[in-house]
């Protein structure tokens, strides 16, 4: 019996647009001026130095500026660059520059899922940070409250079982009773692997996965708690 419900966000819950063509030029624009500006605050100097050891040398904050841009151009998922990420965009909400992007079934069912005891959490490459402040500011108001918890790359790479493990055993819940939402079969195959149910939610033109249930949007998926 299913217990909670984990959900990516990037083409699931909210659109892949407003990822690619809102948030990430966004934190492109505004990455050389915030490194500059803030690099001597202990949690932005945190992950600098975390820059500093993936490159393997230490970085001038123009050369650290350089590699983190050149990191959002390449879309990798790097946790220093999605926390700093992170920082930038929560200035953009507060200033109200942009609010966070939901579909309108995923809203609608999520408020339902929660109603009906399941637990929801929520499973991103994107920061912790990132993900409430997409959840926190959205045309449906401060939906921050439906979850559970939320879980970033500090946990895992989404590709490999041993995050989806890891979860498990924080939510304390068997995988079997866990759902896992995404677009990404290579995400939904880590998730299978451990014993999770799944299902590929379908939106803007993803390639379908066949050996996973699908869905077009949140109204198709039946959950039975």
């Amino acid at each position: 019996m299913i217990q909670a419900i984990l959900t990516d966000i990037e083409g699931t819950t909210s659109s892949l647009s407003f990822v690619k063509d809102v948030l990430f030029p966004y934190s492109r624009a505004h990455m050389a001026g915030f490194v500059r500006a803030r690099a001597h605050e202990p949690a932005v100097r945190t992950q600098l130095d975390e820059v500093n050891r993936l490159a393997g040398r230490t970085l001038t904050i123009e050369e650290t500026s350089a590699q983190l841009i050149a990191w959002i151009d390449a879309d990798k998922k790097i946790t220093p660059l999605k926390a700093l990420q992170g920082l930038i965009w929560e200035a953009g909400y507060k200033q109200g520059d942009y609010q966070g992007h939901m579909y309108e079934d995923a809203v609608r069912w999520l408020r339902r899922w929660k109603e009906q005891g399941l637990m929801l959490y929520v499973f991103s490459s994107g920061s912790v940070l990132a993900q409430k402040l997409l959840f926190g500011h959205t045309a449906w108001g401060d939906l921050t409250p439906l979850f559970s918890g939320h879980f970033d790359t500090t946990i895992g790479n989404k590709h490999e079982a041993s995050a989806y493990h890891a979860i498990a055993g924080k939510i304390n819940l068997k995988p079997s009773e866990i759902l896992f939402l995404s677009d990404i079969r290579e995400e939904l195959d880590a998730a299978r692997a451990t014993g999770m149910r799944t299902i590929q939610v379908l939106r803007e033109g993803v390639t379908p996965a066949t050996d996973h249930p699908q869905a077009r949007c949140f109204d198709d998926i039946a959950v039975t708690p």
